[in-house]
């Protein structure tokens, strides 16, 4: 079968494309941005995506054309898509139906720590040697890609509660059917599609009805959003995890590199690994509670945690230059912007913190983290903003109390040029953004040996 998938260089539908050719799919694609990583999975497994939405792309006929939900009435490529009549679904609409319905499906939501969680779980399960698929919206350093078709019965995906498609306006999540599921903690957010927290709740208990009884939901203890969530009706037994939950930690490092865990008050064992802060503490947990729900006991799943290299763009290190650090995550709400600092700075102490941020979410870019955004950023030493020209908000007034902490700028060049002049050996710059933020990690990298840091 042949499948045109639009938008096909986005995580998730990249991830479609190839599991749909590791079913022996023949797979086309387009998309306005066509850029790495996501564009050279797809090249090494003989994808080469189009560039643009262009009518001419459906030329000869698919046999079904797979809609992302970047797509918009009015798009060239969606209107004559309508008016030939082409077979079309949404992409969680094509994973159910050719893949999840065979499948006992971890599904791992929430607002923050998605990516992680599914990264760790998928890792878990196979160092297990349970051969998982997985469809994640990141590249688990672990496997180097973003989806795997695995075998059965496991598959881990990470469940989103963004809209499905412009002919369907459920969340993306209603769609997957999970047994295993983990919730984090549940904030506003996509303000571009929900009013507020209320309709985003309502999304997540469509997704609580699906879940059988022998099923497990997974969840943070003392969460006021998800209790309300769970009020609302709930058919499936859960375990909650954080303080004063079923399952607990105590750090033994500040940084929560090491932490020893319990399960209902009893001591399970110690955990020592390569990943900071108090969320990937609690995302451990959750990964934990979960695996044991698919049979993997828990001191195994802690011996396989301890391998665990991460999520690229999750504090991803991305080169030192005279003893200047550059980091990249991908960060764009205040709650993890707060949450990477806070383990960044557990983790170097009284050493400096540059903290430069691109909004780039529909949400950031509104005025809706008025009073939480720069409260977010006070762990760092000084914090340097891309301004775009359709920010809706006024970042002088936002960082009014900074002072000569912040820095902003409508261009990255000028951003990169004084960050690479203040910086000095010792220093942790932390680029955190959801998209490519114009190459800044190259370009700071560039700047700081021109600039002699090397010396």
């Amino acid at each position: 079968m042949h499948l045109h998938i639009l938008g096909i260089c986005g995580t998730f539908m990249g991830g479609i494309a190839l599991l749909a050719r590791a079913l022996g799919h023949q797979v086309t694609g387009s998309d306005a941005n066509v850029y790495p990583p996501m564009s050279t999975q797809l090249r090494e497994v003989g994808i080469d995506p189009m560039e643009g939405f262009e009518a001419a792309h459906l030329r000869p006929s698919p046999d079904v054309v797979v809609v992302g939900n970047a797509m918009r009435r009015g798009m060239p490529v969606i209107e004559y898509l309508l008016d030939r009549g082409l077979p079309y679904v949404s992409g969680p609409e094509w994973l159910r139906e050719n893949l999840l319905g065979t499948r006992w499906v971890l599904a791992v939501a929430g607002t923050h720590g998605k990516t992680s969680v599914a990264g760790m779980l998928a890792w878990v399960l196979e160092d297990a040697g349970l051969e998982p698929g997985f469809l994640i919206g990141g590249v688990p350093k672990n496997f180097g890609v973003s989806a795997q078709l695995g075998a059965a019965p496991f598959f881990v995906v990470e469940a989103d509660e963004y809209d499905t498609a412009f002919f369907d306006k459920r969340s993306k999540f209603v769609h997957y059917r999970p047994r295993t599921l983990v919730i984090n903690d549940l904030e506003f957010d996509h303000a571009d599609i929900f009013d507020d927290l209320a309709m985003i709740q309502r999304q997540f208990h469509h997704l609580v009805r699906t879940l059988p009884g022998s099923g497990l939901i997974v969840h943070p203890a003392g969460s006021p959003a998800l209790d309300q969530v769970l009020a609302m009706g709930c058919w499936t037994p859960g375990e909650t995890v954080g303080e004063g939950g079923d399952w607990s930690a105590q750090p033994e490092l500040a940084d929560s590199s090491r932490f020893r865990v319990w399960l209902r008050g009893e001591p399970v064992g110690t955990l020592e690994w390569d990943q900071i802060g108090g969320h990937n503490k609690l995302n451990a947990l959750a990964t934990l509670a979960a695996a044991r729900h698919v049979g993997v006991p828990a001191r195994q799943t802690m011996a396989a945690l301890s391998r665990f290299e991460g999520i690229k763009r999750r504090m991803e290190l991305r080169g030192e230059v005279g003893g200047v650090r550059v980091y990249d995550d991908f960060a764009h709400h205040p709650t993890a912007i707060a949450t990477t600092l806070e383990g960044l700075r557990r983790r170097v102490g009284d050493e400096r913190i540059l903290a430069i941020l691109e909004p780039r979410s529909n949400t950031m870019r509104q005025d809706v983290h008025r009073g939480s955004l720069a409260a977010s950023l006070e762990l760092a030493d000084r914090v340097y903003l891309f301004i775009p020209e359709d920010l809706g908000w006024a970042p002088a007034s936002w960082f009014a109390d900074f002072g000569g902490r912040f820095t902003g700028s409508r261009r990255i060049d000028e951003l990169v040029d004084r960050i690479a002049t203040e910086a000095r050996p010792g220093d942790h710059l932390l680029v955190m953004s959801n998209g490519g933020f114009g190459g800044i990690h190259e370009k700071l990298l560039e700047a700081l040996v021109a600039g002699g840091a090397a010396d």
